[in-house]
């Protein structure tokens, strides 16, 4: 996807935080295939429920301009963040997940995360 400078940002879309996200959902969607089938309904479908739920804040707060409210919808996608991160944590503890796949979304999940922080701090001045 194309990198868009502050200046050029029209749409959710062009926001690095919400192409990250995008990223890390695809991810998990790959990673997710090496959970076991009788955890399609339990960890499995919280861990995507998890990764969705960050780029879509982030378009949903968009949606509601630079307020206070917006500043929430980020909160939202961080705790999520945490929440997807927290559940991986687990997923690999059960040997659901490799020790690789794990490392390579935690890699994701950190620049996410420093991302977010960082643009909610820009606009919470």
């Amino acid at each position: 996807m194309e990198v868009a400078h502050m200046n050029e940002v029209r749409t959710y879309k062009d926001l690095l935080i919400w192409q990250k996200g995008i990223d890390i959902v695809k991810e998990i969607y790959l990673l997710c295939q090496e959970i076991p089938n009788d955890e399609l309904f339990g960890l499995q479908s919280q861990i995507k429920r998890s990764s969705i739920s960050i780029p879509s804040n982030i378009a949903e707060g968009w949606g509601r301009n630079y307020t206070k409210n917006y500043i929430q919808f980020l909160k939202i996608s961080r705790g999520s963040l945490f929440e997807l991160e927290t559940q991986l944590i687990i997923a690999k503890e059960l040997n659901f997940i490799s020790t690789d796949s794990y490392n390579r979304i935690q890699v994701l999940i950190t620049e996410e995360s420093k991302m977010l922080n960082a643009f909610i701090k820009s606009i919470d001045k």
